[in-house]
């Protein structure tokens, strides 16, 4: 045997046997088998710290490893002298060579990852609520309904009515000049100031309320119908208490009542940090049920005997107000088919919106293009933001694994878009139904409807798919126009297998990167430089577009959330789901 030919078996002997340790694997793999933990920039971390312990890691395992390195140099020179045959020779050379391999990819790793996270890190912060909150100078206002004058319905659900409204003035305590957002008496109309939808704009979106009425009303107040939770405060705040996952802080500071509701006697609400592509709740209180307009005719039976004598409501229920969207997404595609690289940006915007939830240990479970808001931005583009909390999963102690003992537990809302781990479960004493990856799944069939195309799973002409028992090779083909790596994300999302689905982190990547990474990835490979040297360009782009536009564009708000997102195994795992697909480009 050559000399040549056992270094080289001596490599690949060492390779195969650090592969299965777990040691060499993808640059950022080995970091993580150091300790993820230590890696990851929590908010409360800075990053110095992070970079402290990142360097202090690699210059253990540098010496470890050195330390290590040349041990076996020294053997293989004892043994040498010893007369030991080539053989066992080249091998004791081979695993010096292969750990000194080792300890220059780590080197590199622990650099990219440090870039990363002092990336992440700054755009951190930045990433937050892309608008003002209309009443967060009015702390002790807005907690009665008596403070709204409720205008037009312009929406209604399964268990819940929504009307514009707008804030009475006199009730505030502030003068009318501070309520920037009504319109006084004699004023000319103008684009609501909350929503800076001009009126050409709102035409656009098809949608029921007229521009006018939408300037009168920028809020809405959403009124849950109760039919089984009582009429105190106490039990209506236990009963919906789903409905309070999107509320802001100051949404529930209630001054004028008795009822705690932070504590929520024993069990509070988990709290939604805010989001551009997650809906606000500004306030939320209890109040008796009211005679609004189309009551009596749009839903009478959920109405309280004293208003209408056969309805089975109670008098009291709770009342939600948010902020006065144009319209839903269903609305919006009802008139207008958006072109490629719009429809990939609001296909984006809904992982960005449903990776938060996830982060956050929280499951929607009733995405539906009526459950999604829309207004346009500065520049035109769509924005989309995720609604109606009412069938969310977001308990402290299950989290987004949900023990299912029983037909008695509530799986969630929309059948027809729960996924398939989800609908094909059956109960047990040890089933547990994992949501960590099913309102992605829903995402990938609402891009249907976004391309302009039949959700494949609704019944449509008694024909469409069944989550439960469809086959991935029955979806219906998308059309030609859409550029094949779209289509790829959407195929990915659409698994039944959940393990070969992409989370929502992941298929948001994909398209940041065919999005706006084209240069690295027309290469073949994400290298290591190029990335960081891409990485660093985008940063800096997003940095300028975000003074430029004040952070209020849909593309700024995309930016900033990929890169306060960054991490280095995610996007490396992305590029590789990118490149395995057929090539294409938007």
């Amino acid at each position: 045997m050559s000399v040549k030919h056992a270094i080289g078996r001596g490599l690949k002997l060492v390779s195969s046997m650090l592969m299965k340790l777990g040691c060499l694997k993808p640059g950022i793999q080995v970091a993580a088998r150091v300790g993820e933990q230590h890696l990851r920039l929590s908010p409360g971390l800075s990053v110095g710290a992070a970079v402290t312990r990142s360097l202090g890691r690699y210059r253990y395992y540098r010496v470890s490893i050195g330390g290590l390195a040349a041990q076996l140099r020294h053997q293989f020179l004892r043994r040498l002298l010893g007369g030991v045959g080539p053989g066992t020779r080249a091998t004791f050379l081979a695993f010096g060579i292969g750990l000194r391999l080792i300890e220059e990819q780590y080197k590199e790793d622990v650099q990219t990852i440090t870039a990363c996270r002092e990336i992440q890190r700054v755009f951190y912060r930045k990433h937050a609520l892309h608008e003002k909150d209309p009443l967060k100078h009015y702390r002790s206002f807005g907690y009665k309904l008596e403070e709204y004058q409720i205008g037009p319905r312009i929406g209604k659900g399964s268990n819940a009515a929504v009307y514009g409204a707008s804030m009475l003035p006199n009730n505030s305590g502030q003068s009318d000049d501070k309520l920037d957002f009504l319109v006084k008496p004699g004023e000319v109309e103008q684009p609501s100031i909350s929503t800076g939808i001009p009126e050409v704009q709102s035409r656009a979106l098809c949608l029921p309320v007229k521009p006018q009425e939408n300037c009168r009303c920028p809020l809405a107040v959403k009124m849950l119908w109760n039919v089984s939770a009582g009429s105190s405060s106490e039990s209506i705040f236990r009963s919906m208490h789903q409905e309070l996952v999107p509320a802001n802080s100051k949404a529930l500071i209630e001054k004028c009542g008795s009822v705690d509701v932070y504590g929520n006697f024993g069990t509070p609400p988990k709290k939604l940090e805010p989001h551009p592509n997650v809906v606000q709740v500004l306030r939320a209180f209890t109040s008796d049920v009211p005679l609004l307009p189309d009551a009596k005719v749009e839903y009478p039976d959920v109405l309280p005997a004293r208003l209408y004598p056969a309805g089975i409501g109670h008098n009291r229920t709770l009342f939600l107000v948010m902020k006065n969207y144009p319209g839903t997404l269903r609305q919006y595609l009802s008139g207008t088919l958006p072109d490629v690289r719009v429809a990939a940006m609001m296909i984006l915007q809904l992982l960005e919106g449903v990776d938060h939830l996830v982060k956050q240990r929280i499951a929607h479970r009733d995405l539906k293009s009526d459950n999604i808001l829309v207004e346009l931005d500065a520049s035109g583009l769509p924005r989309l933001v995720i609604t109606d909390f009412g069938c969310c999963l977001a308990e402290e102690a299950v989290g987004l694994k949900l023990p299912f003992t029983s037909w008695y537990v509530d799986r969630g809302g929309n059948s027809c878009l729960m996924a398939p781990e989800v609908a094909t479960a059956l109960p047990g004493p040890r089933v547990v139904i994992d949501y960590s990856k099913s309102d992605a799944w829903a995402v990938g069939a609402i891009s249907y409807e976004i391309l302009g195309q039949p959700n494949p799973f609704y019944m449509q002409r008694n024909k469409g798919l069944e989550s439960r028992n469809y086959a991935e090779e029955h979806l219906p083909a998308l059309p030609v126009s859409v550029p094949l790596n779209l289509r790829h994300v959407i195929r990915l999302l659409l698994c039944r297998n959940p393990k070969k689905r992409p989370s929502a982190r992941i298929a948001a990547n994909m398209l940041h990167l065919r999005l706006w990474g084209e240069d690295i990835l027309n290469s073949g490979k994400l290298r290591v430089s190029e990335a960081v040297t891409w990485l660093l360009s985008q940063a800096a782009a997003t940095l300028l577009l975000n003074r430029m536009h004040h952070g209020n564009t849909v593309e700024t708000e995309l930016r900033k959330s990929f890169l306060a997102n960054l991490d280095y195994e995610e996007l490396k795992t992305a590029a590789a789901l990118v490149h395995a697909g057929k090539e294409g480009s938007f």
